[in-house]
């Protein structure tokens, strides 16, 4: 490591922000995303309780997660035009009551019809959250500290899907399922409460109409592929495809119908900035693989090894240890090797570690699963963090609600077909080698892995400066010490 390299991480260590960075901020959106994502996968593990007290089948219990991601995926689109029209700080905080409101109804709720209905009003309120909450963020900082500002608001899509299986499962198993909602309820009032002092009180509005052809063309071609992928586990082919083939049509003419508009849902031709571009599709296809990690290693432990849910859940955690350990020095390590080293450095590493679980059988010490496990949370974390900065790095404040809208939109197909990929995996797997033992989960990781693979091509044709607004400051910093 030359003098130059020490220099620059001696200067980010000392200083990672500037004083304008409102870190009370960045922490305030991270725990409402955290609530948010950590509810939208929770109920898996909880499904037979939540079946046994209603008097219902296990599996009829998955149209409660079904209806929370269609009701996202419906209201994130035009969360951008609705932070327009009423300003990011109401509607965060009117989004964040309304969530814990109906975390509270959740719990209450007597029936699975009633559960569906309040996991429904939740949805639009967490799909509100997500993307102005962010916004609010970005609005509120300086090019310079996007970088320390993301590193913030990527881990709870990292921790969340990692610790939703174990904490759902125990509070199922002690003090019931409806806890997992009731839990939401002191953390939101505490969020609000903070959210009125911290969140800038100068907001602006704009009064565009919105744009109904955009919004319904994205919104349904949302629906199609996030109902779609749904229900790819259940085999139903002929569905799949058309359901898939009307987003695809959909979302060609929303494209067309938005550039058309004076006032458009968003603006699509924020795509043509390259870092935007590469890092919202190449995280994208990032997201969906890390999102499927978890849950093949659930069910590899599981179904493979059979392994109880509560060790699987124990160990599966030795992923969130990697994400912490390695959280202090994400952000160091990016402005120390530039978006375009680091990109390649953890998504071949991850790929690698992916494709390794094919080799792990009931004989490998556990030790060496945790390893494994641990290193596969500290490279997904540099990375998710890399590609959250990098699509922001180069977006002007004049398309900053377009490019956080579109990111939304596709963070949410990502998110959802992040399940259906482990489960399309596993069912090749069974395919090629039979139901018996674990060889079909362990071809799984091999085709996941694969997958990976896509970032890293685009990763490898970044420039080798692609997104240096972000680290400039930290560069001249160092030189400066270095004069010194």
């Amino acid at each position: 490591m030359g003098p130059g390299l020490v220099v620059t991480l001696r200067a980010v260590f000392r200083r990672q922000t500037s004083p304008g960075f409102s870190r009370p901020l960045a922490l305030l959106v991270a725990g409402a995303l955290f609530m948010e994502n950590l509810d939208g996968t929770i109920l898996q593990t909880a499904a037979p309780s939540i079946a046994a007290d209603f008097g219902i089948t296990p599996s009829s219990v998955g149209v409660t997660m079904v209806t929370y991601l269609l009701a996202v995926a419906v209201v994130v689109p035009a969360s951008g035009w609705i932070a327009d029209r009423l300003g990011t700080r109401r509607v965060f905080l009117w989004a964040l009551a309304g969530f814990t409101v109906t975390s509270l109804l959740c719990a209450l709720a007597p029936n699975l019809l009633w559960l569906c209905i309040f996991r429904t009003l939740q949805g639009i309120c967490g799909a509100l959250m997500i993307p102005i909450g962010r916004l609010a963020v970005l609005r509120a900082i300086r090019p310079t500290d996007l970088l320390a500002a993301m590193a913030y608001l990527t881990w709870p899509s990292l921790v969340a899907p990692v610790v939703a299986p174990f904490l759902g499962g125990l509070l199922s198993d002690t003090v019931g399922w409806r806890w997992i909602f009731g839990v939401n309820i002191p953390i939101g009032i505490i969020l609000a409460i903070i959210g009125l002092r911290v969140i800038p009180k100068v907001d602006t509005t704009t009064r565009t109409p919105l744009d109904w052809r955009g919004f319904a063309l994205v919104a349904g071609a949302v629906v199609c592929v996030t109902g779609g992928v749904e229900l790819m586990a259940g085999g139903r082919w002929p569905i799949v495809v058309a359901l898939l083939i009307a987003s695809v049509l959909m979302t060609w003419a929303a494209v067309r119908v938005m550039r058309s508009m004076e006032h458009p849902l968003f603006d699509v031709d924020v795509m043509r900035i390259r870092t935007f571009r590469s890092g919202s599709i190449g995280g994208s296809v990032y997201r969906m693989v890390i999102t499927a990690a978890p849950f093949l290693f659930a069910l590899l432990l599981q179904s493979g090894f059979g392994w109880s849910a509560a060790t699987a859940g124990a160990i599966i955690t030795a992923v969130f240890v990697g994400n912490l350990v390695i959280k202090p020095v994400t952000t160091p390590i990016i402005r120390a090797l530039g978006f375009r080293r680091t990109l390649i450095l953890s998504t071949f590493a991850g790929a690698l570690l992916l494709a390794a679980f094919v080799a792990v059988t009931p004989d490998v010490p556990v030790v060496v699963i945790v390893v494994l496990l641990v290193l596969s949370g500290v490279f997904r974390s540099i990375g998710f963090s890399a590609y959250n900065t990098l699509q922001f790095a180069d977006v002007g404040e004049r398309d900053l609600v377009a490019a956080n809208t579109l990111s939304s939109t596709l963070q949410q197909v990502a998110t959802a077909l992040g399940i259906a990929v482990a489960a399309l995996a596993v069912r090749i797997g069974v395919g090629i080698v039979g139901p018996d033992g674990d060889l079909a989960y362990r071809l799984a990781f091999g085709l996941v892995a694969a997958l990976m693979l896509i970032p890293l091509i685009g990763a490898l044709r970044l420039p080798s400066d692609a997104g240096a607004t972000a680290t400039v400051r930290y560069r001249a910093a160092a030189e400066s010490s270095d004069a010194t």
